[in-house]
């Protein structure tokens, strides 16, 4: 079993029920959702394009999955996360958008964003502890002769290659992509994400997610509102 440690919206998020209708999986109960149809694709394609994210379930990564350590357990890394969570003030990216990234298209931000970047080092940093070493399979899975200097230090150092300076923000919403279907997917996701990114996306709590035994697929376990307990309360609108 791993965890990961991820953004994702609220269940009720409207950005949320359009990933999960594009992924056709619902990541919080990890059930199946009968996609909605898309002009300019089948059903078939958004299925293929769409099998590696939807295993992952909607999210945007700040640690990469990870084995706990022998001597950690499962509550107390959820200890350590509600007491970190409760250090952390919310904030918000001003707005995300469909772009490639690679071979893949995810939701990126439009701009670069220091809070999201500073919040994944602090959450690598604070949470390595609970990370058991990598095995030399899961080194090799890494493809370490395909990365750069700083990369490959990441990768012994915190388990993973893209932290740090080399981390970049990204929810992923597709698969590879050939060069031939790339513009076609594009446009789909455009008019499917566009419609609910116009307003910022508020990152206000920081989701652990847990793989399903042994290479299945990953569920929200827990949302982890961010900032003291007193400040949240003070934010809920008293009824009139």
């Amino acid at each position: 079993m791993r965890y990961a440690i991820c953004f994702t919206p609220a269940a009720n998020d409207p950005l949320s029920h359009a990933a999960a209708n594009w992924l056709g999986r619902n990541v919080f109960s990890g059930e199946m959702v009968e996609p909605t149809a898309i002009r300019g694709l089948s059903i078939h394609e958004v299925a293929f394009h769409t099998a590696v994210p939807r295993r992952y379930g909607f999210h945007g990564a700040l640690k990469a999955p990870f084995r706990l350590a022998v001597d950690m357990s499962e509550p107390q890394l959820l200890r350590e996360l509600m007491r970190f969570c409760g250090t952390l003030t919310p904030f918000a990216i001003p707005r995300l958008e469909v772009a490639r990234t690679g071979s893949i298209f995810s939701l990126v931000p439009s701009l670069p964003c220091e809070n999201v970047q500073y919040l994944a080092s602090s959450i690598v940093q604070q949470f390595d502890q609970f990370r058991a070493p990598l095995s030399d399979a899961d080194i090799e899975r890494s493809d370490p002769d395909g990365l750069s200097a700083a990369q490959f230090a990441n990768l012994h150092r915190w388990g993973c290659p893209y932290v740090m300076d080399e981390f970049r923000f990204h929810m992923p919403l597709t698969g590879p992509v050939s060069l031939i279907d790339m513009s076609r997917i594009e446009r789909s996701l455009r008019s499917v994400f566009e419609p609910v990114l116009i307003d910022p996306v508020k990152i206000s709590n920081v989701a652990l997610m847990v793989e399903e035994g042994n290479g299945g697929p990953f569920r929200v376990h827990s949302l982890h509102p961010m900032g003291k307990v007193s400040a949240r309360r003070e934010r809920v609108p008293v009824p009139a």
